[in-house]
């Protein structure tokens, strides 16, 4: 089993040490293993766990009442997520889009897309990025079929009442993501277009009059939250997505 020190899994993750070790003592979130150096030791489940802590105070939970609901929520974890995530796993290994395309579309009837994303193709996509022995273009199947399925749902939401909003990618570099997130917010009333290519720099101006959900992947940084507050003096409808990390 492989093992990840506190700096390898808070940039993986966008989560800053100091928060992993206070989620760790003061609310006693986290139970990493330790080295014989007496430093940290965290392994796949870990982070896992950290994913799921950031999902629920996404969901509006706070620090302090996440431990109570992980119970719940991990019971279902290991019955239920934990096996479709396996499942899914080995359907990647096939290396049949048709299968991946099938296995998807009875994952979609059975979950909701947000619940999908969060506690399916999040976590595979985490898991594949961690082992070694995965085959590269396997995984970028993968994410060529997830961008499949996002973008048919934001032309299905198109079908019904909604308003128009753009989606930028903001210093982050995993597209596949960001047009999972697009789909999430298709499925919020939200007729998303995706600007396909993440923007280091964004510029509101050049779309005079829209909404727009700009997306980090992480918390903000003082910088970005700084922007944010310019825009919004300068009259911009310019909206973090995901701004509860």
């Amino acid at each position: 089993m492989a093992y990840y020190s506190i700096g390898e899994v808070a940039e993986r993750c966008g989560i800053n040490p100091v928060t992993l070790r206070a989620w760790q003592r003061r609310y006693g979130l986290l139970k990493p293993q330790r080295s014989e150096g007496g430093h940290r030791q965290f392994d796949e489940e870990d982070i896992l766990r950290i994913e799921e802590i950031k999902r629920l105070m996404k969901s509006g939970v706070s620090v302090g009442k996440v431990k109570a609901l992980l119970g719940t929520e991990e019971l279902m974890t290991q019955s239920g997520w934990s096996s479709s995530q396996e499942e899914m796993m080995l359907v990647v290994r096939y290396a049949s889009p048709t299968k991946l395309r099938a296995r998807l579309a009875e994952l979609r009837r059975e979950h909701s897309l947000e619940a999908l994303i969060d506690n399916i193709l999040v976590p595979v996509r985490q898991r594949m990025s961690l082992d070694q022995n995965t085959v590269r273009h396997m995984a970028s199947m993968l994410d060529g079929v997830l961008i499949e399925v996002a973008a048919a749902s934001l032309v299905e939401s198109r079908k019904k009442p909604g308003k128009d909003a753009l989606l930028i990618g903001w210093d982050c570099e995993d597209r596949t993501r960001l047009w999972l997130e697009a789909a999430r917010l298709s499925q919020k009333g939200w007729h998303i277009d995706v600007l396909a290519d993440p923007i280091d720099s964004p510029r509101p101006e050049l779309f005079p009059g829209q909404k727009i959900f700009v997306w980090t992947g992480k918390a903000p940084t003082a910088r970005q939250q700084e922007q944010l507050d310019h825009w919004h003096e300068q009259g911009f409808a310019v909206s973090f997505h995901g701004a509860e990390f």
